[in-house]
């Protein structure tokens, strides 16, 4: 069913459970809910993927620094969850080698008792003792899966034969493996459509945003078209991020789940600090214990993350300031390397959904996740709270055993093992993916370089990406030839996309890449309204809202 026949359906057929949000928390259940052939419908006010978890540092990590806070259920889960992204997803999730300058020896001993003893609200910066510790435990949680190799220290002399550019005043060098996923964004839409094609009994809407709950009836707005729609649910599962509350309010509900904190991000064009980090994340713990990370992101370089309080999650935007101190952290790992502000090219901001707390510093705010149970006259609600990108699986299968038990269902199939979009039949080394390709090519006559270019954006999915393009004439991109018409096509059809910003920001990773221009963004305007007959001032209003968003939320003008 396309977009208009599933809002009509709903008048015929109330889901069993509704899913307020589609971020990787709402999709995994969702997904995981369809596996077990529950009646689901998944809603989101905006596109898929594009409030929290669009922020996202681009790391499926298990959080090493929880250990401090005595979190090592977290951590162990949190590893363990690692290795299934890796494994499941390997088109999208890779092994990243992750590297921490070490400036100090016994620095940090005490953060973990002192905080304990609530003495502590702001840590020391780790030396290597606590560090080594760290990764001890970090390795032993998952040494059964192997996914990952295990950690080592180099010393003074051989990290700097590595990294050249360093700051000489390092005493070790910690090396250890958690992932990079290069497109969050991505890998979320896989899984909702993976979960929708279990058939009818699963479907997903974006741009459709809940009004309210009146009794048994949830209303529900079509954000495109003003349109009113209302359904029964048995259940709602409220992921909403760090809307919950927001979400809950409108349902009747008074609650006070979330105190997330904002993070920000940097992208930079910068060649030369990209060749200083190698296809290695640099982990950096400032003097006052505060984390950045500088992480490869393609030929881009990607810089984060600040930790602050915030109000309101729609006022999330990377300020100046926090520039500010990024690059002053910069500048202390590699203080011969020089930014200019011109080589940002990219950032982003979001909040993540932690739960309340009157925890004083941000970084001790726990990153587990729970689910809180209200009741309305009607229906039950789980707010899904907290939780880390990379625990998404296991938080969603908890939710999904939850909702299974309510309706008096069993688990029918799990999800740890189970591969993700492009990740299926994923070719293994370099030989697979050779002969992988080159039957590519061969089935489809599209040249070497495009098959390339498709494998690497859509892993296995590619064949239906390819078939597609082969189907009718095709042409590139004149802007951007790395992309063709065709390929556009086949996003707008089967990956949901109604507004322009869609494709730019979640679809691709052009804007992330800063790889726009106002000719190719006007161009991709034209392809993306072939694909739903826009007429010429509905291209020009979304090239209009397109610019404001990339300037208002990331920056970037032209």
């Amino acid at each position: 069913m396309n977009r208009t026949e599933k809002l009509v359906s709903l008048k015929a057929q109330a889901p069993d459970v509704l899913i307020v949000g589609g971020g990787i928390n709402g999709i995994g259940t969702f997904r995981d809910l369809a596996l077990n052939g529950v009646n689901v419908l998944l809603v989101d006010r905006a596109d898929f993927c594009s409030g929290a978890s669009a922020a996202s540092s681009h790391m499926a990590h298990g959080g090493i620094r929880y250990l401090e806070n005595g979190e090592f259920r977290l951590v162990r889960e949190a590893v363990q969850e690692r290795n299934r992204m890796i494994e499941n997803a390997p088109h999208m999730v890779r092994p990243l080698p992750t590297v921490i300058p070490i400036f100090k020896v016994f620095s940090g001993l005490l953060n973990a008792p002192l905080k304990f003893l609530g003495w502590l609200e702001k840590p020391s910066e780790r030396g290597a003792l606590i560090i080594k510790i760290g990764l001890i435990f970090y390795d032993a949680f998952t040494r059964a899966q192997k996914t990952v190799p295990p950690h080592r220290f180099s010393g003074k002399k051989k990290a700097l034969a590595e990294f050249p550019e360093m700051n000489s005043d390092i005493k070790y060098v910690a090396t250890y493996y958690d992932g990079s996923i290069l497109s969050p964004e991505r890998l979320t839409l896989e899984l909702l459509l993976e979960g929708e094609a279990e058939g009818a009994h699963a479907n997903a809407l974006n741009y459709v945003s809940l009004k309210g709950v009146d009794g048994k009836i949830v209303k529900l707005k079509d954000e495109l078209s003003g349109d009113v729609y209302e359904v029964s649910p048995r259940l709602i599962i409220n992921a909403a991020g760090p809307w919950i509350d927001l979400a809950n309010q409108r349902m009747g509900l008074s609650t006070q789940y979330i105190g997330g904190t904002k993070g920000s991000h940097l992208v930079l064009d910068h060649p030369e600090l990209h060749k200083a980090i190698g296809e290695n994340e640099i982990f950096f713990e400032n003097k006052d214990g505060r984390i950045v990370l500088i992480f490869p992101l393609r030929d881009k370089v990607l810089i984060g993350t600040s930790d602050l309080a915030i109000d309101d999650p729609d006022d999330a935007l990377c300020t100046q300031s926090e520039i500010d101190y990024f690059l002053e952290m910069l500048e202390r790992v590699f203080p011969n390397i020089k930014v200019d502000p011109s080589q940002i090219i990219f950032r982003f901001s979001g909040v993540r959904p932690l739960a309340h707390t009157q925890a004083k510093n941000a970084g001790q705010i726990t990153r587990d996740h729970h689910i809180q149970e209200d009741t309305l006259a009607e229906f039950p609600v789980y707010s899904l709270v907290g939780g880390k990108w990379t625990s998404y699986r296991a938080f969603s299968e908890q939710v999904t055993d939850k909702t299974l038990t309510f309706l008096g269902l069993s688990r029918k199939k799990g999800t740890a093992s189970l591969p993700i979009g492009g990740g299926r039949d994923y070719p293994r080394g370099k030989n697979e993916i050779h002969k992988w390709l080159d039957e590519f090519e061969q089935s489809t006559g599209i040249e070497r370089k495009q098959v390339e270019v498709l494998f690497r954006r859509y892993g296995t999915r590619a064949r239906q990406v390819g078939a597609f393009m082969k189907l009718e004439k095709d042409a590139p991109i004149v802007t951007w030839p790395n992309f063709s018409r065709r390929e556009i096509l086949y996003l707008v059809q089967n990956e949901k996309i109604l507004h322009l910003e869609d494709l730019l920001l979640r679809r691709t990773l052009l804007a992330y890449l800063g790889e726009l221009s106002v000719p190719l963004i006007e161009e991709l305007a034209d392809a993306v309204g072939a694909g739903l007959n826009w007429n010429a001032d509905q291209k020009k209003a979304e090239v209009k809202r397109a610019l404001a968003t990339l300037k208002d939320q990331h920056g970037v003008e032209f």
